[in-house]
């Protein structure tokens, strides 16, 4: 719709916005303001974008499809893209999204999911479109730049206790030979390792030197491969395991539920696998200098060791003696 006003120096604006399109023009008379919004609206409509036929879901699916599969992420970008394709600004052409659609559904987000879920998911969407502007031309500006993302949410500083580990190993059982012992077993071998579930899950007995007791790591969250030193402890759990490749003879899909139902059975509350990774660089902190951590845990940023490092202040206390 144009939109025709008297500037105070008398001259006449003329504004235009259609499928996403804005324009703006001063003249001298009203006639020709009006002549050339006309005009406008005529170009912007014959030319209507790609994202004028398309919506934002199957934007999602060409996503999922195309841009997913190359990224170390690709199975929890999928799992989640498929989830949003249900929500109610899936089925809103990509020209006719606007900031206000993002703004609604991030508030609808935040009554369902934490604050952290939402960022990531959000971050998503943005990907999605800014793909969607700069190489398939759907879209000639992303309205997800103007939303808000929540704040930051506070890292976690959970820590498993003696007591939930002996619940823990109760719940899962000692058999080996049942996936629900093993997930818990990858959870051991994560406090003494500090590797992340997807790098326990991937590991494979050619990648494992046990004379040397070290982890190769061909491909890591960082996109880099990297070496893990192992603690006697470490290499005893990997022996106790029965003969498969990959070594824990899980998936992720798998790990995720059993960790959930042995964990729920032993009534721990509140703790995720990842806390292994907090509680493993908690422990680390005291045998190693800061430099070999990070270089253990994968971080190049010393700061980020901050984040998993969750030692209390009493326990700081009594080793200052």
């Amino acid at each position: 719709m144009a939109s025709i006003r008297k500037l105070p120096s008398g001259r006449w604006q003329a504004q235009v916005m259609r499928v996403g399109v804005r324009k703006s023009k001063s003249f001298v008379s009203k006639l020709e303001a009006k002549d050339w919004a006309a005009r406008e609206e005529y170009l912007i409509s014959d030319c209507r974008p790609k994202g004028a036929t398309v919506t934002l879901g199957e934007a999602f699916n060409r996503y999922a499809s195309e841009v997913s599969p190359k990224k170390r992420g690709e199975r929890w970008e999928v799992v989640r893209l498929r989830k949003l394709r249900k929500d109610a600004f899936a089925s809103i052409l990509m020209a006719d999204l606007t900031p206000s659609d993002f703004a609604t559904w991030r508030d609808q987000r935040l009554g369902e999911v934490s604050p952290g879920t939402v960022k990531r998911e959000m971050e998503l969407v943005s990907g999605v479109l800014a793909i969607s502007r700069q190489e398939w031309g759907y879209l000639v500006s992303n309205p997800m730049a103007e939303v808000r993302r929540p704040a930051k949410p506070a890292p976690r500083n959970r820590l498993v206790s003696d007591r939930e580990l002996e619940a823990l190993a109760i719940s899962a059982g000692g058999d080996l030979s049942n996936a629900t012992a093993r997930a818990f077993h990858a959870f051991l071998f994560a406090i003494e390792t500090a590797m992340r579930s997807g790098e326990i899950l991937e590991l494979t007995w050619a990648h494992v030197d046990i004379e040397s007791r070290v982890a190769h790591l061909p491909m890591t969250k960082n996109g880099t491969s990297r070496d893990v030193p192992l603690s006697s402890e470490a290499v005893r759990l990997l022996g106790m395991l029965p003969h498969a490749d990959p070594i824990f003879d899980l998936d992720a899909t798998s790990r995720d539920a059993l960790w959930r139902k042995l964990r729920d059975r032993a009534g721990v509350v509140g703790l995720t696998f990842h806390d292994a990774r907090h509680s493993a660089i908690t422990k680390l902190a005291r045998r190693l200098d800061v430099l070999d951590l990070a270089r253990m845990v994968g971080h190049k940023n010393v700061a980020q060791l901050m984040t998993y490092y969750n030692e209390s202040a009493a326990s700081i206390a009594q080793r200052l003696g």
